[in-house]
């Protein structure tokens, strides 16, 4: 499994956000500029993120970007899941909506790609944003990963 910049950016910029999260509204030519997006890219990123009601955006001379939630309350595993799709590493084990496959009964593979879809899960839904932004104890960061 491999992210695109659309989760690795979404992601970054969001922990930009959970930073900053001192309820006024960051411009995004400043969370574009620290974290070395192209401002027009982020506002792309930002369309799936505030229909998903991660993001919030004020517009005005004094406009921005605001989390939709504490910081503490949004995983990167939602951030991800919004900006690239479910976790899965093959269709048929997809979170969603499963592709029938006519080989799951006897599929000897389908365990090791359920298995791989959980991991990815269990570690990213384990991070939270205010875990990332340096908002909780540094042990945080070392997750018991079963």
């Amino acid at each position: 499994m491999k992210l695109s910049t659309k989760g690795r950016y979404g992601l970054r910029a969001m922990i930009d956000m959970a930073q900053h999260n001192d309820q006024n509204p960051v411009a995004a030519h400043l969370i574009a500029e620290r974290q070395g997006i192209s401002e027009r890219y982020l506002e792309q990123l930002m369309v799936p993120l505030k229909r998903a009601g991660l993001v919030k955006s004020l517009r005005g001379s004094q406009g921005g970007y605001l989390l939709g939630k504490s910081p503490g309350d949004i995983t990167a595993g939602e951030v991800i899941r919004v900006l690239e799709g479910p976790l899965a590493p093959v269709e048929c084990v997809n979170e969603i909506n499963p592709e029938t496959c006519e080989r799951s009964d006897y599929c000897v593979t389908r365990n090791i790609w359920t298995e791989i879809r959980d991991a990815v899960a269990q570690v990213l839904d384990s991070y939270t944003l205010a875990d990332l932004a340096g908002e909780s104890q540094p042990s945080s960061l070392t997750k018991k990963i079963k």
